[in-house]
């Protein structure tokens, strides 16, 4: 059995009259002169319209693998953000003393030993949000994840070291109060 051209097939089927072949291939035969004569590409409007679709996938598939790969990063952020909380939390004291601090303009209260009050406003220990907890943990884990998440850090009184020093240097050149007039 000899193969069938699509032409022929589709005239066979009756999809295509032969007036349509008849014309399809003659102007195929035209524009292959024509190429030949002038030596000038003809433009397949078909082929530019494939690659112009082929294009706008590629690009609509980086611009998703980045927003997959910007949601993965921001997973693995929350995720070291947890491990650090969770590895360096520090016990409350339930009967301590009540430590009141503001979170999204609403007052919280945490419970803490009145040593970790006064660490939390010195500024060695610092209130993080886990979730919908609150833990305290020490100051060094707290620029941690103030590095990586600063809405995560809820209460941090980090001293100013300049103005401790401009403290200090003041505090050593007072002049007596004899001297004074």
């Amino acid at each position: 059995m000899a193969k069938l051209s699509l032409q022929e097939q589709l005239l066979k089927s009756g999809l295509v009259s032969s007036a349509q072949a008849k014309s399809v291939k003659s102007d195929k035969r035209k524009q292959t002169q024509q190429q030949r004569k002038n030596n000038v590409e003809v433009v397949d409007e078909a082929k530019n319209l494939a690659q112009k679709a082929q294009a706008e996938k590629i690009e609509r598939d980086r611009e998703l693998n980045q927003l997959r790969q910007q949601q993965d990063e921001k997973k693995q952020l929350v995720a070291q953000i947890k491990q650090i909380i969770e590895l360096n939390r520090l016990p409350r004291d339930a009967e301590g003393l009540a430590y009141n601090f503001t979170d999204s303009n609403k007052v919280k209260r945490l419970y803490v030993s009145e040593t970790m009050r006064d660490q939390i406003a010195e500024g060695r220990l610092a209130i993080v949000k886990l979730g919908t907890n609150y833990e305290v943990i020490p100051a060094d884990a707290a620029r941690k994840i103030q590095q990586r998440d600063a809405a995560s850090v809820i209460v941090f009184n980090e001293q100013n070291k300049a103005a401790d020093v401009a403290d200090d240097a003041y505090a050593a050149y007072q002049v007596p109060d004899d001297l004074i007039w």
